[in-house]
């Protein structure tokens, strides 16, 4: 059993429930007509929910002839804005199996690839400011897409923040896996019900069915 520095988690599907489709899809149909567009491609649209990178924000852009910063703004802080909604209506909670991780001994941390606002707003709203040290979701801007994952450029801040050697990189996605991978950690994949059918392909270190399973491990 390696003995990790530290444990570092996604947010999303991995310590909260993940937000929904259509929230998201509302909010990015929300973000167009603030730009103007009022009937934007359906496809268009659920290109800017999930896996946006600066090349497909830039065409879709280019479609309705829209300033890519000035969309991806508004993209977000809809996004964002619904996400909290979510939260404070009761549409989305932190999973139970939190409880597990809460007697560990390591250092532990979140890096996700949403907003840092949406992120910050989670840690208070779930109690979460005693568990973890250090936390880093992206900034709204352009400029960070790139650095969503699988970029390893907030694990690698997040491991500096700790002072960590070694760590543990608990995540829901494939992207979880590779960022982790590119950051020398070692990937632990959840199988939580969202993504009970996802292949992979890359090879996590670990596959688990909750957070009382990391915590063995950690153990």
């Amino acid at each position: 059993m390696i003995d990790y520095d530290a444990i570092l988690f996604d947010n999303d599907g991995v310590l909260v429930e993940p937000p929904t489709d259509e929230n998201l899809v509302d909010a990015a149909e929300s973000a167009f007509r603030a730009v103007g567009v009022e009937n934007p491609d359906a496809t268009h649209v659920d290109e800017v929910v999930r896996g946006v990178t600066s090349d497909s924000l830039r065409d879709v852009c280019s479609v309705y002839d829209v300033d890519p910063a000035e969309f991806w703004h508004a993209r977000d802080r809809h996004a964002s804005d619904a996400q909290l909604a979510e939260f404070r209506e009761g549409g989305r909670a932190r999973y139970d199996d939190v409880a597990a991780i809460e007697d560990l001994a390591h250092d532990l941390g979140i890096v996700s690839s949403n907003q840092h606002r949406t992120v910050e707003f989670v840690i208070k709203f779930c109690e979460f400011e005693d568990l973890f040290d250090t936390y880093y979701g992206r900034g709204m801007g352009v400029e960070d897409l790139h650095r969503k994952k699988p970029d390893p450029y907030f694990l690698e801040r997040a491991l500096d923040d700790l002072a960590a050697e070694s760590a543990l990189f608990v995540g829901d996605s494939e992207s979880d896996v590779v960022a982790a991978h590119r950051a020398g950690l070692d990937s632990a994949f959840v199988r939580r019900p969202h993504c009970v059918d996802t292949s992979l392909s890359t090879e996590p270190d670990y596959e688990v069915d909750d957070l009382y399973d990391v915590a063995k491990i950690a153990n």
